[in-house]
């Protein structure tokens, strides 16, 4: 098995491509050791000293460290661990696994519409995108009064010093030039 590694845009997360498919469906951000119990691999991840942040995506996952650790240290273990989860056969999650998609709220009339756009353009165009860089963005709500979508940044996207300007300068542009009653995108948390 050979597993090959990628730079994202932040320097505190380091991409990892198995060849193989991670998750069948949706992402799954695993923001410490406690939310990583949920799967025998995250669990693998997080005993590694410096490792704080994992993510799940179609055929990645993304590994965070902590600040003054240096991946120089950190690769070796990870790649062992990636490599000995994929090898054993094991599940990737120890019980039902959580889709991790778009909040799935339900919007009346031409708000529903409103929103269905907006997802639309996230699934099309940004989140392919995004994956390639080793993160996701999912929508997570749209205040028809105000016309703010908001939006969960995750895997090497969320704490990334670069996401800011991609959420307003990318996605918010893009979102606002074909759903006029978009006014503005905020980052939830």
């Amino acid at each position: 098995m050979f597993i090959q590694t990628e730079p994202t845009p932040n320097p505190e997360v380091l991409k990892f491509l198995p060849g193989r498919e991670v998750m069948a469906q949706g992402t799954r951000d695993f923001r410490d050791a406690e939310a990583g119990a949920a799967s025998p691999l995250a669990v693998e991840l997080f005993a590694i000293e410096g490792v704080d942040r994992v993510f799940f995506g179609p055929d990645f996952l993304t590994v965070g460290k902590t600040a003054g650790q240096e991946w120089s240290h950190l690769k070796a273990p990870i790649l062992a661990a990636i490599m000995d989860h994929f090898t054993s056969g094991l599940p990737l999650f120890a019980g039902e696994a959580e889709a991790g998609g778009h909040d799935d709220a339900v919007y009346e009339g031409e708000t529903a519409q409103i929103v269905a756009e907006i997802k639309d353009l996230l699934d099309t165009r940004i989140r392919p995108a995004v994956a390639q860089d080793g993160g996701d963005i999912l929508f997570n709500r749209f205040d028809v009064n105000t016309g703010v979508v908001y939006l969960n940044m995750r895997g090497a996207c969320s704490g990334c010093p670069s996401s800011s300007a991609t959420l307003k300068a990318g996605v918010e542009n893009m979102l606002k030039h074909y759903v006029p009653e978009v006014t503005a995108v905020e980052q939830t948390l």
